[in-house]
């Protein structure tokens, strides 16, 4: 029986590109991988001072602001000691980051993590003020950390936008950049190519797969998009040093996950003698091997396997915050519900509503609300139309799904407990009745109105198609992951509007 290869690093995250080669294979990067490491430190620094800027900044327009709408007693301090307190508090969410590891490389899918962590440790510090200015009345006025409880979390995810956009446009013009070189160009392989071309800020450029089978030599493997902008060559293997070289390629990625030992042996001796360095997936994503963690135990590798389910702790509060938000929204969009109810029953003869039957939580069937965009008629229990031209589609429902404004009745799915504000999209019964064991890991949770497959460019595709990004949420669901969630729906709403 063959072996293979370890275990990955269990510090290593499950989206990060992180190296792992099998001992006694020494590996080094040439030139091009040091200015690469190079860069990421200046990046790294870079980022910490403009956050404490940022921070500190926001603190001292905080103070500014709470002055200016003071009624009554105006409390004044220095500025000496407003600097001062700023710079603390700009320590304490730079610390509370770099524990998160926000300052890793490193780049999680549609960089909601980064927004997670953000939010995450500006909530935490500013809850520990408040403390601290409550029973000591050190620090500021509550007032002042009131204002930048909000302010501080929304700039710095602006502030990280501006720094990822900046990134990228370096990057583009050749800065830091390490090419990359796919052994396998199988099904992992290709969704590594994808997972590389979506997470720029890594600086890692796929620019060919090798592979041994004769039947992929010369062919383009594209990105798993509907854009599908950028594609690889396909090299006919085996992978030699020399071929690396052709590539200037600085970095193997083995996408291959049950690859023989020695053939792996084989490839980190090629890439060692090339000057790259070499980092493997170490298994396939399927319904056993997606739960498993890895703990260090004195050098041991030691898998733990954590069957899906609905963290107990965490689902009452949820259950709270989707209630509570799900409810001023309802109050909110009140005059606007009954607008465009009015609309859509004057611009084409129908219901405003249309009902549908959707599979929930553990399977349980459920009677999911909308806004009707399509003519009555139309095909209850259908795919969705993929063009907004489509006939079957009312003008008005044109403007509604543009906008994603049909979903506004599905804040009553939420107050009854039947959805959730986050979370993987609920699917049709004859849908669900196809699933593969694979996919019914998206019944473990409660469905929700938006998620991470609705901001991402492979949208206009079917949600089924996507289960990696549903994946990625039921592994790393949080309350502030939610509340990241939320705020990028909310830019990209204001986007498409």
């Amino acid at each position: 029986m063959a072996s293979t290869v370890p275990a990955p690093d269990p510090k290593a995250s499950q989206f990060d590109v992180s190296a792992a080669v099998l001992p006694g294979i020494h590996t080094h990067v040439e030139a091009n991988g040091y200015r690469s490491g190079r860069f990421e430190t200046l990046v790294t620094v870079g980022e910490i001072f403009a956050d404490g800027m940022t921070i500190v900044v926001t603190l001292l327009f905080a103070y500014g602001i709470y002055r200016w709408l003071a009624v009554g007693q105006r409390i004044t301090y220095s500025l000496g000691r407003v600097t001062g307190a700023a710079c603390l508090f700009a320590l304490l969410v730079i610390g509370l980051l770099d524990r998160a590891g926000a300052y890793q490389s490193g780049n999680s899918l549609l960089r909601v993590r980064e927004t997670e962590r953000i939010l995450r440790a500006s909530i935490q510090a500013s809850l520990f003020a408040f403390a601290l200015s409550y029973f000591t009345k050190y620090l500021l006025s509550r007032g002042v950390l009131a204002i930048a409880f909000v302010a501080v979390p929304l700039l710095l995810v602006i502030e990280k936008q501006l720094i990822y956009g900046l990134v990228r446009m370096l990057h583009s013009r050749g800065y830091g950049v390490r090419k990359v070189i796919i052994y396998g160009a199988g099904m992992i392989g290709q969704r590594l190519f994808s997972a590389l071309v979506r997470s720029p800020k890594l600086g890692l450029d796929p620019v060919a797969f090798v592979d041994d089978d004769p039947k992929l030599e010369d062919s383009r493997i594209f990105e798993s998009s509907y854009r599908r902008r950028r594609y690889a060559p396909v090299l006919r293997g085996p992978l030699s040093a020399k071929l690396i070289r052709k590539c200037k390629a600085s970095l193997v990625i083995v996408g291959i996950s049950s690859i023989d030992r020695n053939k792996f042996l084989e490839i980190a001796s090629e890439a060692s003698a090339a000057g790259a360095a070499v980092s493997f997936v170490p298994y396939q994503l399927d319904p056993s091997m997606f739960w498993v963690d890895y703990a260090d135990i004195d050098g041991l590798l030691v898998a733990s396997f954590k069957p899906p389910s609905q963290q107990i702790h965490r689902a009452p509060i949820k259950r709270a915050f989707d209630f509570t938000v799900s409810l001023l929204l309802l109050i909110l969009t009140a005059p606007l519900f009954l607008v465009l109810a009015v609309i859509i029953r004057i611009s084409s003869p129908g219901p405003a509503i249309f009902v549908q039957e959707r599979v929930g939580l553990r399977g349980k069937l459920f009677r999911l609300y909308k806004f009707r965009t399509m003519y009555s008629g139309a095909e209850c229990y259908d795919y969705s139309p993929k063009d907004v031209r489509d006939p079957r589609i009312t003008r008005i429902g044109r403007y509604l799904r543009r906008t994603s404004l049909d979903e506004i009745p599905q804040i009553l799915n939420v107050l009854k407990g039947d959805m959730s504000l986050v979370g993987p999209r609920p699917e049709m019964p004859f849908i669900v009745s196809q699933y593969q064991a694979l996919h019914r890991l998206r019944l473990t949770v409660t469905p929700g109105i938006t998620g991470l497959w609705q901001l991402s460019a492979d949208r206009a595709c079917l949600i089924h198609e996507n289960i990696e990004y549903d994946l990625y949420y039921i592994r790393n669901q949080c309350f502030f992951m939610d509340l990241a969630i939320l705020l990028h729906t909310v830019v990209f709403a204001a986007k498409g509007i």
